[in-house]
């Protein structure tokens, strides 16, 4: 039996007692290279002990695998063994039958518990050796908290925040940078946006990202459309579920909003669309309709820190509230579900005269039940298929990581109906 104990920078001196013990009686003990002087100046280290390097696991497993039958053996290892640590090749090839496991903290539980945050609910993810896009997709689900491997021969930190930047989302996490974490140079900080990184970074370092309440910001300094996914406030049991900032400005255009009028946005969401739309046409009146509880109040809320004021916010199921609202001359059909053919009938009856109705979706089949409603109609009808490509980095450079492609529908209403068939009496 092999007995693999994760340590902190102290060790073997802080290992607990049993541990200790397991080190005094072995025959052989593997370490990293950092961690064999203190062990060979340790006091209770035993005068015979044999010990080597493990920083190569491959070699060390060649090594272990020649052991003779009652030899005793020590591998000393970084936190936790099993964690993104050496326990996986020494399974891989000595067997788990073989193999004892002694865990330490890890650096994830370390950087929390110099956080004082509990991370029972945390999410992280690795960038050893790996493509970095998975954090943009990542954080586009919005989690409260993510800790973040960093791989410094890629980037490290950098890369984070690189990838925080172009999702918009610098202001919705607060950034801390933990280096070096159970060691004697142990460096703990947050950096703001505009921070330096530290030039003597340790390359030994992970990056926590906590969700912070977005600072209210002043409607003025904002872009007229095309604000970044950040500043909108979302419902925090299903965040990230939000039209995306390319896609909205899409949208927009696609709506060719009027000077005035009446715009029903159905399926609103976080009402990011509607009131970009007031922005740009502050005369119109916008109608939102969220199905969701509490989507009326973060609506509003919404439409506070973009400094505009919807007509009409209504919560409830939409085929119940259209009698409610005034006929309209755009519309955004952004939800409706199994109801979505219903919800597109009530448009086209309601719809004025050189009205536009405007539809994303996800799916093939959603168009196939949709647009023959439209040309059935006699509207004018066109489909696109709109796809965004962000910016990431890659080793040194940058490459494109592709957002999720979305249908575009449009229908229009012809302002004169067409021709009456001609009837011919014999």
């Amino acid at each position: 039996m092999i007995d693999v104990i994760g340590t902190d920078a102290g060790a073997p001196g802080t290992l607990p007692p049993a541990a200790q013990r397991l080190v005094q009686q072995a025959q052989l003990v593997a370490a990293p290279k950092r961690v064999l002087p203190a062990l060979q100046q340790w006091p209770g280290c035993p005068p015979n002990l044999r010990w080597m390097a493990s920083d190569d696991p491959i070699a060390l497993s060649d090594i272990l695998l020649k052991l003779e039958p009652g030899q005793q053996a020590v591998v000393l290892a970084s936190g936790d063994p099993l964690w993104f640590g050496i326990g996986r090749i020494l399974i891989e090839r000595l067997g788990r039958d073989n193999l004892r496991f002694h865990p330490g903290p890890s650096s994830l539980q370390l950087a929390f518990a110099r956080l004082g945050r509990p991370w029972q609910n945390a999410e992280w993810i690795s960038l050893h050796g790996r493509d970095p896009a998975p954090l943009a997709r990542r954080l586009q689900q919005r989690p409260n908290a993510l800790a973040v491997l960093t791989d410094p021969s890629r980037g490290g930190v950098a890369d984070v925040r690189s990838i925080l930047h172009t999702s918009g989302l610098e202001a919705s996490y607060a950034l801390w940078l933990c280096e070096a974490l159970g060691h004697g140079d142990e460096r703990v900080q947050q950096l703001a946006p505009t921070d330096a990184i530290p030039s003597d970074l340790n390359p030994l370092h992970l990056v926590v990202l906590l969700a912070e309440p977005a600072a209210d910001p002043i409607p003025d300094q904002l872009p007229l459309f095309g604000i970044e996914d950040g500043i909108y406030l979302q419902h925090d049991d299903r965040p990230g579920l939000m039209t995306k900032r390319e896609v909205r400005i899409q949208l927009l255009a696609e709506l060719d909003l009027p000077p005035t009028g009446v715009l029903w946005d159905l399926g609103a969401g976080t009402g990011s669309v509607g009131l970009e739309a007031l922005r740009l046409q502050p005369q119109l009146q916008l109608m939102a309709v969220e199905r969701r509880s509490g989507g009326g109040r973060l609506i509003h809320a919404n439409a506070r820190r973009l400094g505009v004021e919807p007509a009409a916010v209504i919560e409830g199921d939409v085929l119940s509230v259209l009698e409610q609202l005034p006929d309209p001359d755009r519309v955004l059909l952004g939800g409706g579900g199994r109801q979505r053919q219903a919800l597109l009938q009530a448009v086209i009856a309601r719809m004025r005269p050189g009205g536009v109705v405007v539809i994303p979706m996800a799916t093939l089949e959603a168009v196939g039940e949709l647009r023959p409603l439209l040309s059935e109609a006699g509207w004018s009808v066109r489909m696109h298929q709109h796809q965004s490509w962000r910016g990431m980095p890659l080793a040194e450079g940058t490459r494109l990581s592709p957002m999720n492609p979305v249908l575009v529908l449009q229908g229009r209403k012809l302002r004169h109906g067409p021709p009456e068939s001609t009837i011919t009496h014999r």
